[in-house]
């Protein structure tokens, strides 16, 4: 009888739910406001992370700014200063747990104050197929897109879970939700992310911390260049362009501010997200052919060869 209670009141909530999201697709959420927060980036030193800090500090945010790339950080810092916002610019390597850490810590003791939400942005990708990859560009894949992730979020976690106040924000990809050819260290490694960031999720909700939300963000391949080359059919190209990052990032933004537990920017990739779950694995095989999925990386690889001498790493 207990059984058919819970399970009566579980398709009760689930239709609830399903047609509350529906609504909000229609009628936008009241925001929450940021002003007086600090927010904490990694890969702030351009693209995606750039762009965040500038976004926050529109919105009232104090930004904490971490990239391994000092000088870039600091322009970073500077263009908020040039808004009028406050940032705080350190140089850490987020592949490194005993940097996090410490500079966790020196950000404390320097603002004396907690971070209250945690953007990980950091990503890079190796850009060579795997077989002709080195395993050092292997390794760093994984260490910035997925290992960090644990350490940031142990960093600051206690905290926010402390104060029941906070947000966890994971940038992703849709390579985290399905994939395509020759870049499988930068889908492992966003499927990592994305597994991360949901059983992370399904924990604060397991041990009721209501106060701390999480948003996890999947976007299609942006204009960074860090995917430069990548291309898909030209007809379908049309309907599915590379995004513009200032889109993607209000995209995510908006998703931020209303509690949004996951964001597929444009929404149009939900649709191969759902095919991949329901139908069987040759037919999206045959979708991908059709749309120039399948191949799409090849240009991509193509142009990391010939840029060979200036390094095979791009930063998100």
């Amino acid at each position: 009888m207990i059984f058919l209670m819970d399970l009566q009141m579980m398709l009760l909530d689930v239709i609830y739910f399903i047609l509350r999201n529906s609504v909000r697709i229609l009628l936008r959420p009241r925001t929450k406001p940021v002003d007086g927060e600090l927010v904490l980036i990694t890969g702030s030193g351009g693209g995606l992370g750039r762009l965040f800090a500038q976004e926050f500090t529109k919105h009232g945010a104090d930004v904490v700014l971490w990239d391994v790339n000092s000088s870039s950080n600091e322009q970073t810092a500077q263009l908020v200063r040039e808004m009028g916002g406050k940032a705080y610019a350190y140089t850490v390597d987020v592949t490194k747990r005993e940097d996090v850490y410490r500079n966790a810590e020196l950000v404390r003791r320097d603002l004396g104050r907690d971070v209250t939400i945690l953007v990980n942005n950091a990503g890079v990708v190796a850009g060579e197929r795997m077989l002709d990859c080195p395993d050092e560009l292997i390794e760093r894949t994984m260490k910035v897109n997925c290992h960090a992730l644990f350490w940031t979020v142990k960093a600051f976690l206690p905290q926010m879970i402390a104060q029941n106040h906070g947000h966890i924000v994971t940038i992703a990809s849709v390579l985290g939700l399905f994939s395509t050819a020759c870049v499988e260290d930068y889908c492992a490694s966003k499927f990592a992310a994305v597994g991360f960031h949901e059983s992370l999720a399904h924990e604060l909700l397991a041990e009721d911390v209501e106060g701390v939300k999480t948003t996890l963000v999947c976007p299609y391949i942006v204009e960074t260049g860090m995917f430069q080359g990548c291309k898909i059919r030209d007809e379908v190209e049309v309907l599915l362009p590379p995004l513009k990052p200032q889109y993607c990032v209000e995209q995510a933004m908006n998703a931020i501010l209303i509690d949004q537990p996951l964001v597929c920017i444009p929404r149009l990739t939900y649709l191969p997200f759902l095919a991949r779950a329901l139908f069987p694995w040759e037919s999206n095989v045959v979708v991908y052919r059709f749309m120039g999925s399948d191949k799409c990386m090849y240009p991509f690889i193509d142009t990391m060869k010939k840029q060979a001498l200036n390094g095979g790493i791009k930063v998100e």
